[in-house]
């Protein structure tokens, strides 16, 4: 998701008590690694923009055999994708292929800023209106909880920790959710990097797929 890119989770900064979402964080360190994401996001963004379009297809084409590959040993009825902007591997032909295997296909909403997520139902069909800043969503449709979100990356390190596009909004969501589900990062080979530094409110995936590997969190 796009937004302000300041890599918070959601509560205001206040650095008078160094208290941020409840954390105690050092104002060095958090403006450090504030600066350091911002800059590997541009980096990253860039290297997104110029991939060539057979490039992109071909890597995003053997990406979903990696992602399906890794799908077909998990148990879910209902999982949620994303509908992809700034270069994100665009997986709208897995998710048609779930819909057909009966499973319930789900697209994040932002309801309001510095809030959870809600994954709304999506099928072929759905009427589609732009959302906050202009990403397509479902105009109507019933909420859910998935078993299983895949989540673009911008970036990921060695552990799994996702450099995203800033607002801490997939973090936000998986925190407050009832139940853990099945958290995958996807994204293009060269968004690994060696740290993204994670702050403790940071929640890494649980698995990482490119076009060239299936990595677990796990090792």
């Amino acid at each position: 998701m796009t937004d302000a890119e300041d890599d918070l989770p959601g509560d205001p900064v206040c650095f008078a008590n160094k208290i941020i979402a409840g954390y105690a964080v050092d104002e060095r360190t958090f403006s450090d690694v504030n600066r350091f994401r911002k800059a590997e996001r541009a980096r990253l963004y860039n290297k997104r923009k110029l991939m060539d379009s057979a490039t992109r297809k071909v890597s995003t084409q053997a990406l979903i055999r990696n992602l399906r590959s890794l799908l077909s040993y998990q148990e879910f009825d209902r999982i949620a994708v994303y509908w992809p902007i700034r270069g994100e591997p665009d997986l709208r032909p897995l998710m048609l292929d779930l819909c057909l295997e009966n499973k319930k296909v789900f697209l994040p909403v932002v309801i309001e800023k510095a809030h959870p997520l809600v994954f709304r139902h999506w099928h072929p069909g759905s009427r589609l209106v732009r959302g906050l800043w202009n990403i397509p969503i479902p105009a109507e449709g019933k909420s859910g909880c998935p078993d299983v979100i895949i989540s673009p990356v911008v970036g990921i390190d060695a552990k799994c920790y996702r450099l995203g596009n800033g607002g801490g909004y997939y973090d936000r969501t998986l925190a407050a959710m009832p139940s853990v589900p099945l958290v995958i990062g996807v994204g293009f080979h060269f968004c690994e990097i060696a740290n993204i530094f994670p702050m403790k409110w940071d929640v890494p995936m649980d698995y990482f797929v490119s076009e060239l590997e299936i990595r677990s969190r796990q090792g």
